[in-house]
């Protein structure tokens, strides 16, 4: 590229008005102020909404994302702004990509994340390859994260606000599909400057509440959904410690999650006992004392990886690393066993590291995404 080609605010050399963008709209704040802006800055924007389940049932449902109420808000703000927009039915490729998998997870005693698979099959795949198809020449959506250019070329880096952070949903975002994408809010330094946004271009979800649960589980009960999903999975089984001694029965595996403490229904011991294994084959929970749940190599698999160099077996990674959404990243040592598998070791431990979950990586300084995994089967002390 020439060193005087211009680029427009979304780094690409050509004019606003001559830059196709579609804008993912789930009918949130988020995502309808990037498109607002982006609209109003001359883009040509196309608005995408995905419908993911059934319309109906999701109409009288509130707290998640890409319901029935969310495709109107998202066709509103388009209608306010003046850009078309339009619903794309992706029910079957959501429920075979994302739901089926989260339910068999579950039933095998896993904590799956099902919003990164939705990211990394749906929105970053199917999505992004209908953005192409309409000629678009980015994609372009409402998360909290950065878009970096470093010398390798787009890097990814966390949220400028560390309480709207996406990046552990992230972390399965390719190389490739990071050269497409981009960020707008990732530099915000906070919900109120969205909010204030969205007030300016005068749109109708200026005050809309943030979705809360995952958006086919009503009211986060994933047990109900599962039940649902997979009639009879939520059989009853034992209680036991950690020696196999029955402490008393459960009413479904499903029903329970690592580290849980509350509600176990085996009162009367002499310490607190928390969830620290889930066997789905037995239906077994086993439970034990606090410092049981605590863990320090983590396997890791499907590993994406975003760092500038090779990752192979012949480096290791110091590496912070986050195990879940809601926790810190902590350091870390990573050793790759294989092209996208690896150890974890933990240089504190920690608890309640359960499989299903993320293992995202970080740099020790500066918020940048080295990728991640996902965690297996395995962990130990």
């Amino acid at each position: 590229m020439p060193r005087d080609t211009v680029l427009n605010s979304l780094g690409l050399p050509k004019p606003p008005s001559e830059t196709r963008v579609v804008v993912a709209m789930s009918g949130g704040v988020d995502s309808s102020v990037v498109a607002a802006q982006l609209s109003e800055e001359g883009y040509d924007v196309v608005g995408v909404t995905l419908q993911l389940y059934d319309h109906g049932a999701a109409l009288a449902k509130k707290g998640a994302c890409c319901a029935g109420r969310d495709i109107h808000d998202a066709r509103r703000v388009a209608e306010t702004m003046g850009f078309p927009h339009y619903v794309l039915d992706y029910e079957n490729t959501f429920r075979e990509a994302v739901i089926e998998e989260f339910a068999d997870a579950y039933l095998a005693g896993a904590t799956p994340v099902p919003c990164i698979r939705c990211n990394e099959r749906v929105k970053f795949k199917d999505l992004l390859a209908t953005a192409k198809d309409l000629d678009a020449d980015c994609m372009a959506t409402g998360h909290y994260i950065q878009r970096k250019v470093g010398a390798s070329g787009p890097e990814l880096h966390q949220a400028a606000d560390p309480a709207r952070d996406q990046s552990y949903f992230l972390f399965s975002t390719t190389s490739e599909q990071l050269d497409y994408l981009r960020f707008p809010l990732g530099h915000l330094a906070s919900k109120a400057e969205t909010r204030a946004l969205a007030a300016k271009y005068g749109l109708p979800v200026a005050d809309k509440p943030d979705s809360q649960d995952i958006c086919f589980v009503p009211n986060g009960n994933y047990a109900a959904v599962i039940e649902k999903l997979r009639p009879g999975a939520a059989d009853p089984g034992q209680i036991v410690d950690l020696d196999g001694n029955v402490l008393g029965d459960h009413r479904g595996v499903i029903h329970y999650t690592i580290g849980q403490r509350k509600g176990l229904g085996i009162g009367g011991l002499d310490e607190p006992l928390y969830v620290v294994r889930l066997d789905a084959d037995t239906r077994r929970v086993v439970v034990g004392p606090k410092a049981a749940l605590s863990t320090r190599i983590i396997p890791v698999r499907e590993i994406n990886w975003l760092g500038d160099a090779v990752f192979d077996s012949r480096s290791e990674w110091h590496l912070n690393v986050k195990v879940r959404s809601t926790r810190p990243p902590r350091e870390a040592i990573i050793r790759p066993t294989g092209p996208t598998t690896a150890e974890v070791e933990l240089l504190a431990p920690e608890d309640g590291v359960s499989a299903g979950q993320a293992c995202v990586f970080y740099a020790p300084e500066g918020g940048r995404i080295f990728g991640g995994g996902w965690i297996w089967k395995g962990t130990s002390s």
